[in-house]
């Protein structure tokens, strides 16, 4: 070896070594990495151009005018789009109730629901997506989660094996476009009939085998104290037959008059939870709000007492179907007595709560009895528990107040605005569309992301949050990376020891080498690490033999994405862990069996799909 390849091993081994023990953030050892190739460069090392050419350092920064960077901040902004405008919750909240209670059945559907959103979305956004989901369910069924939580993070997986949409597979077919000499990209038919057969065979052992091996563990406590969501707590409290909508008229003598005023409250025992007044919702409306013509109330109360009001000007009525909180976008709370509660016979009026935390009362269980007519006016007892709404800037009040124990409510599935989540879901499946018929990718997704902003489907400024700048800074520190391994040699020589390995070998074999090692890596270095070191060692193996390199990066691709072993070996891995209380080796319990069926269909779709021997 070289001294210029001793010099680039150590400027790229020493971060990632330092990245994978936690010691770094991956985005400030790809800045290092820059900087470090760079200098080598500029002070005469040929590492990433010719020797004695300082001008050649410009490589190092080239990273970011890669094709995969514009691709990748596309990406992320079209799904934030779809998030934000509801269409992926919605998405998820439909699967989930079409999976019954059965356990296999359940585990096909989340683990098919998140294969087929990582087609087209980032993996860690889907894994989050559903996993509320499957806690709800969870609960429903009483399935532990942790029969859904792993399916779900493999299913993220293997989608991410059907599509070009996937950080590594988006940098491995980069890598092959700059190799010398420089090859054919990879694209979404390249992707899809390998890893969709891949996914399918995936899916259906998870739902039929898998399942055996999953454990059967009930959750931590935090996840124990999870509660219902606000729609449940509707139905458990029996509020449904007690909300109305009531509208102000013109004549009405309540007009001008505050809420306090109006004495609503206290002579109806009738609870105001939202005013909408031309466009604008207020919820939880003050004692001091004033009332307007044309105002629309959302009232809690005994029916006989609301239809009382029609004699004061406003207008009761019901739409065609009930009313409720969630419909409305108000998500209530729940509250229990603290045991030994200096509460207890005392009443929220008496104790001006309304005042102190800013949260009213309508509704109060008791010995299995809901009270939904004069809560603030009813003594307080050990076990009682209440529902509550007010502003969430004051939660924190509440969840300080040692008198009460406040129990999270999942926050509702947000109402879908149905133009702009259509919208958003077509600029998407548009892009990618596009990008088939032969446009590229970072073209089309580019251009579907800048519809977006203009459309104003997605605020400037929640685009840029959307955007994983460490993720970016990563690729192109280890693009940099890339370079100088192929223009030092290292890569080559790498590639001549694999060589020699399989010596006498066809492509299908150098292609399972390349996955089973790729694979291997990934548990431990993650998958967008893996494909830059991986890479330019597969594609410069796949020339020095003779073989296209295409299906052999397509096989190292799909290796980054096998993260079925070890809960480090992907982001949503780890998410599922204290949700789903798993050890650290339930993973290879599962995957060690998916392992082996992704090695074997790999192989099986190369001969089919790519023709290999």
């Amino acid at each position: 070896m070289t001294l210029s390849m001793w010099i680039t091993l150590l400027i790229i081994f020493l971060p990632l070594t330092l990245v994978m023990l936690g010691r770094w953030r991956m985005d400030v050892a790809a800045l290092l990495m820059m900087a470090a190739l760079g200098l080598a460069q500029f002070f005469g090392w040929g590492i990433l151009g010719k020797p004695q050419t300082p001008a050649d350092a410009i490589f190092a920064i080239a990273g970011f005018s890669q094709p995969v960077i514009i691709t990748l901040i596309g990406l992320f902004i079209l799904t934030q789009a779809l998030t934000a405008n509801g269409m992926m919750q919605w998405m998820s909240q439909q699967m989930m109730r079409l999976g019954g209670g059965t356990e296999g059945r359940l585990i096909f559907l989340f683990a098919g629901s998140a294969a087929l959103l990582s087609l087209l979305m980032n993996n860690v956004a889907v894994g989050a997506l559903l996993l509320p989901g499957a806690m709800q369910v969870s609960r429903r069924t009483r399935l532990p989660p942790s029969k859904l939580l792993i399916p779900i993070a493999f299913g993220t997986a293997l989608g991410g094996m059907a599509t070009y949409f996937t950080t590594a597979n988006i940098i491995l077919s980069n890598l092959l476009i700059n190799a010398s000499p420089p090859q054919a990209g990879l694209d979404f038919r390249s992707f899809f009939p390998v890893g969709g057969l891949i996914a399918l065979v995936g899916i259906l052992y998870l739902a039929i085998l898998g399942r055996h091996l999953l454990p059967s563990r009930q959750p931590g406590p935090e996840q124990m104290l999870a509660r219902r969501s606000s729609a449940e707590l509707e139905r458990l409290y029996a509020l449904g037959e007690r909300l109305w909508l009531g509208r102000v008229a013109a004549h009405s003598p309540l007009v001008g008059q505050s809420l306090q005023q109006s004495r609503i409250g206290e002579l109806l025992g009738i609870v105001v939870v939202a005013i909408w007044r031309k466009r604008q919702a207020i919820f939880n409306p003050s004692a001091a709000e004033v009332i307007q013509p044309g105002d629309m109330l959302l009232l809690v109360g005994n029916e006989q007492r609301v239809q009382r009001l029609s004699q004061w000007g406003i207008e009761i009525g019901r739409e065609k179907e009930n009313v409720s909180l969630s419909r409305f976008n108000v998500s209530p709370v729940e509250v229990v007595l603290a045991p030994h509660s200096s509460y207890e016979g005392k009443t929220l009026k008496a104790l001006n709560f309304r005042r102190a935390y800013g949260f009213t009362a309508i509704a109060l269980m008791r010995r299995g009895r809901s009270y939904r007519t004069d809560v603030g006016t009813l003594p307080l007892e050990a076990g009682d528990s209440l529902l509550m709404i007010g502003p969430s800037s004051r939660l924190r009040d509440l969840r300080a107040n040692p008198e009460i124990i406040l129990l999270e409510v999942e926050a509702p599935v947000p109402l879908v605005p149905r133009k702009r989540a259509l919208f958003s879901l077509l600029l998407l499946l548009g892009a990618v569309a596009a990008s088939v018929m032969g446009m590229p990718a970072y073209l089309a997704i580019l251009s579907a992301a800048s519809l977006a902003l203009l459309l104003n489907l997605l605020p400037v400024q929640e685009a840029y949050r959307a955007i994983e700048w460490q993720v970016l800074f990563f690729i192109a520190g280890m693009s940099a990376a890339s370079r100088a391994m192929v223009n030092t040699g290292l890569a080559a020589l790498a590639a001549q020891s694999v060589v020699r390995l399989l010596t006498g070998s066809g492509s299908l074999e150098l292609a399972g080498a390349v996955f089973l090692l790729s694979a291997a890596l990934t548990q431990f270095m993650g998958s967008q690490t893996t494909a830059f070191v991986i890479g330019p060692i597969a594609i410069s193996a796949a020339l020095h033999l003779g073989l296209a390199p295409q299906p052999i990066a397509l096989a190292a691709a799909i290796g980054c994405s096998a993260s079925f072993l070890t809960p480090t070996s992907h982001p949503v891995n780890l998410i599922m862990m204290n949700p789903g209380n798993y050890r650290f080796g339930d993973f290879a319990r599962v995957g060690l069996g998916l392992m082996a069926l992704t090695f074997l269909t790999l192989l099986a779709g190369l001969v089919l799909f790519w023709h290999l021997s």
